[in-house]
């Protein structure tokens, strides 16, 4: 065996060793306290880049630290395997999505094992499995008999690039599709939906304990949007035969200056209201609207185009009585709120815009304060004017009157509207899991019965760019026999989301060996919830929202553990890697391989780099610097490798004699410096400040060497280098596990954490103040003789610090390491 590092040699050997010896395989009977790490299963998309190497390491990093603190880990591996790329890859190709995805995944596991990453592989879980698509069905035909999945014909979001139904949430602020980058535009059609919006209060206030970045939370309130206001009837003039246009709005104090109403093209009831003598005219507007884009249809330019026509009708004002035109205009979304609004130029703006353009007028119901440009809106408070009974009013109060009125007149009602829509899971693709219905002339819609699952989706179908999922050309696909009467049926030839997959994942891991259920709700409650979960930012509505209303549905249903409302305790999302100024993406066509590297330097020199190059949680770009500081991170491993296997002392001006010949002045120095270690590196992993536990364990290694040119104890020496690969161990697992054996025997792995003994660390803490722009955000406990880029770095990591400073630039930073870092912004 060669004397020299030699990672090509080590690397592969221990990953075989932790395969074989099982010991992150663990049972639900484990005695040890018990903990769940998991990393956001991936798409397998090919072998891994730098994305997952560096979302995976913070993950391995989890679990072999916790296993070292006496934690039995639950640590499972599986791929979120369907998905529009390999329907793509067919189309083009002819390779089977199956055949694809499976080379795709073979791929992306041997590389993820390269990367030394430890798994319990009994509980590997993959989304096209036969078996997890028979339970994913059963799950919605159970949300189904609940009354959480329903069918309806709406408008949904069609991408026509991807040939296929988003939901809202896959469709980005610009109104592109998120993955072609296509405009999406609306179709309306028969489709499946989930019933997210029965949770959207628990969602919502369940948000404030979780222990996850505030930024994530702050996207899923917006998303949610929760607003409290009123229902308002407006009956049409002239017409008692029709029921009224329901309005809501956050500000019903400002009803009498309702001056005009306006419904969305797509309003279910329109031509029942809009009188003949104007019905071409509204629906050749709502045809033109048809092509016109959710984001163009919110546009607050109201010049641009034709925004909106009158339809000829007039509701009436429950206020006061008026009568006022109704329009349709295309910024009315149906899918939001009620699909209809009260126009009030006074008080908002676009209405403002609108009545100008339109010839409308205009009332103002607050007062105004001084100078206020009357070329504008006003929606401040104030005391109400024009508003009848509500005159002298503050707006509060004036709101509060308003909704009484309404409530005692039996015009309107007080209302909570939430922004977020049910969630559209239906997709007009092959490669997705089936939704397993069936429809029948005599029965209607029937549940495929358990015993029939899985339904599975046959291979012998085309894969053509056409918006229709292969499986209606499928004859022997579709035409079956009703379950419930045996007559004629025809199979629903949608698949699911595959964001359905990744809503209950987790939950699989915790018992995949369940033949009868999808997990056994006792096993899942000695796991759940996930205690730390690592993923990217950009999954904080889509996957996160879902996998939360998974959760408390199944829990409602029985189906998980009653007391089971949350799925994910801690959640940490990682920094992006950008590449030529842009996130490192396969459909990019800009990523790094790793495999280069596991050939080179090795996998543990890879890794160390990606914990060494800044906070996790901070984005980085790959430059021309970066293979160099991957090289440092391998010539201090290197050191560490000569440290470990007694090749220090053969080095110019270090004495091996001297190494033997210790003073107690030299020991105490050494035994004080390997304390203080353990305390900094035990604090950056408890804090994910792993760059700043890195940079400790480097200076460790450099008082090592320093200390054996002037002598020193064997006994302390040894103390000193076993710590530094014990705290190396979760970072570096191939080289510590190689020098420990050498060194000591046995599996380091499962060797106990050191803990800093007390007497070693006198005046060696102190506690770092952070601000920002001079305010208090987080105070730090750290190592006394921190120097000032730790100290910035340390603080640069703080959540709290992060959610303040809300991704604005730092224009200075003062540091007065170690009692006081503030940023200013």
């Amino acid at each position: 065996m060669s004397e020299g590092y030699n990672p090509q040699e080590i690397e592969p050997r221990w990953q075989k060793r932790w395969d074989e010896m099982g010991i992150y395989q663990v049972d639900a009977d484990d005695p040890r306290p018990k903990s769940y790490v998991l990393c956001m299963y991936p798409y397998p998309s090919g072998a891994a880049h730098q994305g997952h190497v560096r979302n995976y390491t913070f993950g391995d990093l989890n679990v072999r630290y916790r296993t070292m603190r006496g934690e039995a880990v639950l640590s499972p591996i599986g791929f979120d395997s369907f998905g529009l790329p390999a329907e793509n890859a067919a189309i083009r190709t002819g390779i089977h999505p199956r055949i694809f995805t499976d080379a795709r995944i073979v791929e992306l596991r041997e590389s993820l094992l390269r990367l030394g990453a430890v798994y319990d592989l009994r509980r590997e879980t993959r989304s096209h499995d036969p078996e997890y698509i028979k339970w994913s069905q059963f799950i919605f035909t159970k949300l189904l008999e609940a009354g959480l999945a329903y069918r309806a014909n709406a408008p949904v979001n069609w991408c026509p690039g991807c040939q296929t139904v988003l939901a809202n949430e896959q469709v980005l602020s610009d109104g592109t599709c998120e993955r072609s980058g296509d405009l999406v535009i609306r179709r309306n059609l028969e489709q499946w939906f989930f019933k997210i919006t029965d949770y959207a209060d628990e969602l919502l206030d369940e948000l404030d304990g979780l222990d996850w970045p505030e930024r994530v939370k702050t996207m899923q309130r917006n998303w949610i949007g929760r607003s409290v206001g009123a229902e308002i009837d407006l009956y049409i003039d002239g017409r008692s035969d029709l029921a009224p246009i329901t309005v809501f709005t956050t500000r019903p104090d400002t009803a009498f200056g309702v001056t005009y109403a306006v419904v969305a093209p797509e309003y279910p009831r329109l031509f029942e209201i809009v009188p003949e003598s104007h019905r071409a005219d509204v629906l050749n507007f709502c045809d033109e609207v048809q092509s016109r884009s959710d984001i163009e249809r919110q546009s607050t330019e109201m010049s641009k185009g034709k925004r909106g026509i009158a339809t000829g009708a007039h509701v009436i004002n429950p206020f006061n009585g008026e009568s006022v035109p109704l329009y349709v205009a295309d910024y009315v979304l149906a899918t939001y709120g009620t699909g209809a609004v009260m126009g009030v130029p006074g008080e908002d703006q676009r209405d403002h815009d609108f009545a100008d353009v339109y010839g409308l007028p205009t009332v103002h119901t607050t007062e105004r304060p001084a100078g206020y440009d009357p070329r504008l809106a006003y929606d401040g408070p104030g005391r109400k004017i024009n508003s009848g009974f509500l005159d002298g009013l503050s707006v509060s109060e004036a709101k509060q009157g308003a909704i009484d009125f309404l409530s005692e007149k039996r015009s309107g009602r007080a209302k909570v509207q939430f922004r977020l829509r049910d969630w559209l899971v239906s997709r007009q693709r092959y490669w997705g899991c089936p939704i397993p219905v069936i429809y029948c002339d005599g029965c209607g819609i029937v549940p495929v019965p358990l015993d029939q699952l899985p339904v599975l989706a046959p291979d012998d179908v085309e894969f053509l760019p056409t918006g229709e999922s292969p499986l209606a050309r499928n004859r022997g696909f579709v035409e079956v026999p009703c379950p419930r009467c045996g007559g004629t049926g025809r199979r629903e030839t949608d698949t699911m989301d595959t964001f359905v997959d990744s809503s209950w994942y987790f939950l699989r891991f915790t018992d995949p060996f369940s033949d009868d259920a999808p997990f056994d709700p006792a096993v899942a409650a000695q796991w759940m919830p996930v205690d730390q979960y690592i993923g990217g930012i950009e999954h904080a509505i889509l996957h996160l929202m879902y996998a939360r209303f998974f959760t408390k549905a199944l829990s409602d249903l029985g189906l998980a553990p009653s007391d089971m409302r949350e799925p994910f305790k801690r959640l940490f999302t990682q920094g992006m890697i950008r590449l030529g100024g842009s996130k490192m993406s396969k459909s990019k066509g800009n990523l790094i391989a790793p495999a280069g590297y596991f050939n080179g330097v090795g996998a543990d020199s890879l890794r160390l780099f990606h914990l060494f190059v800044g906070p996790p949680g901070d984005d980085f770009d790959w430059s021309d610097q970066t293979d160099e500081m991957i090289d440092g991170c391998h010539r201090f491993l290197a050191r560490v490798w000569r440290l470990a296997t007694g090749q220090a002392e053969s080095f110019p001006g270090v004495s091996s004699e001297a190494s033997r010949s210790a003073t107690e002045e030299q020991d105490l120095e050494l035994l004080r410096s390997t304390h203080r270690t353990i305390e900094r590196t035990t604090n950056g992993y408890d804090r994910w400040a792993y760059n700043t536990s890195v940079a400790a364990l480097m200076e460790f290694s450099n008082t090592i060497y320093r200390v054996l040119a002037t002598g020193v104890s064997q006994r302390a020496l040894d103390e000193a280098i076993d710590t530094l690969l014990l705290l190396l161990a979760p970072m570096a697992p191939h080289i510590s596990a190689e020098l420990w054996e050498r060194r000591r025997g046995g599996v380091i792995h499962l060797e106990p954490w050191p803990v800093a003994n007390s007497d070693f660390l006198i005046d060696a803490t102190a506690v770092l103040v952070v601000q920002v722009n001079g305010k208090l955000r987080d105070r730090i406990d750290v190592d006394a003789s921190i120097s000032e880029d730790e100290a910035i770095a340390i603080a640069s990591s703080s959540e709290k610090v992060v959610s303040f400073l809300d991704g604005r630039p730092i224009r200075k930073t003062i540091a007065r390491p170690p009692k006081l870092v503030n940023f200013v912004v």
